[in-house]
């Protein structure tokens, strides 16, 4: 069936229920950011596979909103389809309001559907405010149409949950249970909802697979004062997983009866984060006094314990050497020829399934050889997977997940002659890569007041990028992880000790190439004056920068010596579990550098 004929059906049905528009969120009843099969609905009815992005269907139109990161694959994506993509944060493009107050300005039926269990609460009454603004369009929220169309729908997953054992939390159960009930206690709440399936994961120190690269399970957690209950599908509990819960004291109830439980919640007041808890679990809550605020769980979960911190390390050191083991391997492969954007994705993942602990990538890999880098969030297809020649660059952004912890890198790789620009541009970036890196800040500042350091350079050459600069990333858990993030757009949250987040510049010439240099980092200490405690960031990534596509004249003498220190450190700490073959191609590519 392809996308248009879904939309008929679509629109059958819309049309028996009096609907006149249908909208689509990329989200599931968690609010992730990544979701089961069972909740891609978006991407089934526009056949857009972007993590980020809401389809909206009228009877006779139909426009997909994403933003920068996606806008050259939806184009692709969405090619032959009657979607028109609508490119977020860009002059002239409307609201989803603002859009279908247009379309639908001449209709007498203006109400328009959207399923309440997958979308947050925010989302939907901002979503009835505004177009509320557009000529009185109403939203219904209690009706699901793929439950009638989607014919083959996946089923909700059924993947065993695991137990995350302390060695590699650093904190037990009970122990976050106290800090979540503390936090609780100040915002005077007596319990809460929680819905975000990372967040669940590290409060019960428990694991699974429910969702692609995410090792999370699909589940609610509902908190009072005298009890926490687990609503999960029992089959996905083994009897170990069943007798941790008990020793505990955590119930199990039915995924289903979530609902019930908030019905039946008897304190006084519960915590409901309008950002994560869907709108049609927040409309059952029967508590005296919903009091709305953020999750204390995201805040909490960010720092790292220091367990967590050394098993990153550990996790990193191999990373790194799966890493050098492929680097050494690509270019002589590349050739020798027959390599392609897959072919050395499917190289680099065999090599990290090799080390200890490996469970599975944390993304989809991001192979974009030449043009195809400038494509942000590429992902290559058998239908555009392209030969990789012995030139030009090749932007390769990865990550593993280890019971120890997450990986995210990425590396921009010259495989041979490279041009002038590129060697301008791969230069800016780096640059912007190590002044962030080496940046000292006040504790509390945010990741906004941190961003201009990674772009200041670009600015000052006319080029810049639009995704943001740095997020957090999980311990063994998302690839994405908040509250904090580095980016333009203000992001109140403070940067503490002990969280980590990605140093990510870029800059995407459409058409031509793309240049991204990515370290994860973890915030440390640096001094503490009569300012304050001042912060600075260490590198936790081990791997080679490639040196060959650097402008050196365009570097300081400063940004010089950060990278050969870096340099200096990956050899050191990855080099006794390399073979002498290895070692040698390591000393080689962390050698040091002058102008």
């Amino acid at each position: 069936m392809n996308i248009n004929e879904r939309l008929s059906l679509l629109r059958e049905e819309m049309r028996r229920e009096h609907l006149s528009a249908f909208i689509f969120p990329s989200t599931d009843p968690h609010n992730g950011e990544y979701v089961p099969d069972h909740w891609k609905g978006r991407e089934w009815i526009s056949g857009f596979n972007g993590s980020a992005g809401t389809a909206v269907v009228t009877m006779n139109e139909a426009a997909l909103w994403t933003d920068s990161r996606y806008f050259i694959a939806a184009e692709q994506q969405l090619k032959g389809t009657e979607f028109q993509l609508m490119k977020l944060k860009m002059p002239g493009t409307p609201t989803i309001a603002q859009w279908l107050g247009k379309v639908l300005a001449n209709d007498s039926n203006k109400e328009v559907g959207i399923d309440g269990m997958v979308c947050c609460t925010s989302m939907v009454e901002q979503l009835k405010m505004d177009l509320r603004k557009e000529g009185g369009i109403t939203i219904r929220t209690n009706w699901d149409p793929l439950a009638l169309i989607w014919n083959d729908r996946p089923a909700i997953p059924l993947n065993p949950v695991v137990i995350q054992p302390l060695e590699f939390t650093g904190m037990s159960f009970k122990d976050k249970l106290q800090l979540v009930r503390k936090k609780l206690r100040e915002q005077h709440a007596d319990g809460m909802l929680v819905a975000a399936l990372d967040d669940i994961a590290w409060l019960l120190n428990l694991r699974g697979s429910d969702v692609h690269c995410n090792p999370v399970f699909v589940s609610y957690v509902l908190i009072d004062t005298q009890k926490v209950t687990l609503f999960v599908d029992q089959r996905k509990l083994d009897a170990k997983v069943m007798d941790y819960l008990w020793e505990n004291n955590v119930a199990v109830d039915d995924y289903n009866k979530v609902g019930d439980g908030l019905r039946n919640y008897f304190e006084y007041t519960i915590l409901l984060d309008p950002n994560e808890i869907n709108y049609t679990l927040y409309k059952k809550c029967n508590a005296k006094e919903i009091i709305r605020g953020a999750s204390p769980i995201p805040f909490l979960k960010c720092v790292k314990t220091e367990t967590e911190q050394d098993c990153f390390r550990r996790a990193m050191t191999k990373d790194g050497i799966a890493l050098v083991k492929f680097l050494k391997w690509l270019k002589p492969a590349v050739e020798q020829g027959g390599q392609t954007e897959i072919s050395v994705d499917q190289k680099l993942t065999a090599l990290r399934a090799e080390q200890e602990g490996f469970r599975d990538i944390s993304f989809d890999t991001i192979a974009g050889y030449q043009e195809h880098g400038a494509i942000v969030h590429y992902e290559a297809t058998p239908e555009t997977d392209v030969e990789l020649k012995p030139e030009g660059l090749l932007l390769l952004d990865s990550g593993a997940q280890y019971l120890d912890g997450t990986t995210d890198i990425t590396r921009t790789i010259a495989l041979g002659p490279i041009t002038e620009e590129q060697k301008k541009v791969y230069t800016l970036v780096l640059k912007g890569h190590i002044q962030l890196a080496m940046l000292k800040f006040p504790e509390g500042a945010s990741g906004t007041q941190l961003d201009v350091m990674a772009r200041k350079d670009m600015w000052r050459e006319g080029y810049n990028y639009l995704h943001g600069t740095g997020h957090g990333v999980g311990s063994y858990l998302n690839v994405h992880e908040g509250p904090h993030q580095i980016r333009m757009e203000y992001k109140p949250a403070p940067l503490l000790p002990g969280m980590t987040v990605t140093d990510e510049p870029g800059i995407y010439l459409e058409g031509k190439f793309g240049v991204r240099v990515e370290n994860t980092l973890l915030i440390k200490p640096y001094i503490k004056t009569d300012a304050g405690q001042f912060l600075q960031f260490e590198s936790l990534t081990l791997c080679p920068i490639d040196t060959a596509p650097i402008a050196f004249s365009m570097m300081t003498d400063e940004e010089i010596t950060w990278l050969n220190d870096y340099h200096q450190m990956v050899y050191d700490r990855l080099s006794p579990y390399l073979n002498e073959e290895e070692c040698d191609w390591l000393r080689e590519a962390t050698k040091a550098v002058m102008k």
